[in-house]
């Protein structure tokens, strides 16, 4: 990478193998917690999931580049690490746990989004930028949500 542009299709291609790895871990998280609240919030992202997995093929149009994902180091961590705790934590734990990776992914989500909503803008991709900023929207208000579980249902 050598230009803003390049490193703008890169972490693109980044986020759209992340949203299509959380796509496929997901369920499994929301079969191994107990939690009803937390388990329909996963189920409920996954729907969202798919809706952004939609709207990231529509950057990729705005831009005038094929919808492709390219390995995210970082995902793959993540959702290794929230595999972990899905083994060895059981009780209380498990769903305290598994909240916090799934916050940890919502975050690494939202700094992804939001650089590149600024550097769409930057690049003048006027509609790519509105699209990540819609998704970006998104990915606080689960972040949040998965908040308010944690602090009034889970933690407690």
């Amino acid at each position: 990478m050598k230009t803003l542009a390049d490193a703008f299709s890169h972490t693109l291609k980044d986020v759209y193998y992340a949203e299509n790895a959380i796509l496929k871990a997901g369920p499994k998280v929301a079969k191994a917690v107990k939690n009803a609240e937390l388990k329909k919030a996963i189920e409920g992202h996954m729907d969202e999931t798919k809706s952004q997995i939609a709207l990231l093929k529509d950057v990729f149009k705005a831009i005038g580049e094929k919808p492709e994902g390219e390995k995210c180091d970082a995902i793959e961590g993540l959702i290794k690490e929230c595999d972990g705790v899905l083994e060895e934590a059981e009780g209380v734990a498990l769903d305290a746990t598994a909240l916090g990776c799934l916050q940890a992914i919502e975050h690494y989500e939202i700094a992804r989004y939001g650089t590149l909503r600024e550097w769409a803008k930057e690049l003048g991709h006027k509609d790519a930028a509105d699209i990540l900023g819609q998704i970006l929207d998104m990915e606080k208000a689960a972040n949040n949500k998965l908040t308010g579980i944690a602090v009034t249902k889970v933690n407690a």
